[in-house]
């Protein structure tokens, strides 16, 4: 990346924390981001492979944001600078967030076949045609250490666990009509999330 390169996109990065700003100031002290611009700094902080500054985004977006649950690939992007500065034990809560945002960004990263689970999801955000929309890949050099880490915490006692209770839940909610029931297990699965 040539210095010019980084210079426009540490300007992105400055006219979008700006824009969040004017939006606090017109919004009477609190946050109006209907354009969603507080997800993006993530992908150009990993452009500049500036993890450390990824971070303090992403810790001032916790403070700032605390009750976002966060979109799919934004929550992948966070996994992975957590994992790029160290913050391993962060990461893998990271990882269970993102998986129970889309359970399929994690094969789509590792070039596995994305295989559909067979039933209805709740949100948009838990498609395959949004994992589809994943640039990063394993293939790139720069994350082959994330990959790796990644599938050994995919192959753990605690993630393959997390994994089935989440996917049975769904299944049942798939074909569960409103009421007492399905009121139940959305519960346990917002629950679920919140244990790990």
């Amino acid at each position: 990346m040539t210095p010019k390169q980084e210079e426009r996109i540490r300007n992105k990065i400055a006219k979008i924390r700006k824009q969040l700003a004017a939006d606090k100031k017109r919004a009477g002290g609190f946050y109006d981001d209907s354009h969603g611009r507080r997800y993006l700094p993530p992908a150009e902080f990993i452009k500049l492979r500036d993890y450390k500054g990824g971070l303090r985004y992403l810790r001032w977006f916790d403070r700032t944001f605390p009750s976002d649950i966060g979109y799919p690939i934004f929550l992948f992007e966070w996994t992975l600078i957590l994992f790029k500065t160290k913050n391993f034990k962060e990461a893998e809560k990271k990882v269970l967030d993102t998986f129970f945002g889309n359970n399929y960004l994690f094969d789509k990263f590792l070039g596995k076949e994305l295989q559909p689970t067979g039933f209805k999801k709740d949100s948009n955000w838990e498609t395959l045609e949004l994992a589809e929309e994943l640039k990063y890949t394993m293939q790139d050099a720069e994350f082959e250490d994330f990959a790796e880490w990644l599938t050994d915490f995919q192959n753990s006692e605690k993630f393959l666990n997390f994994k089935t209770e989440l996917l049975d839940i769904e299944m049942r909610l798939s074909n569960e009509p409103v009421g007492k029931t399905r009121s139940e297990l959305v519960k346990k699965r917002r629950d679920l999330i919140k244990k790990e």
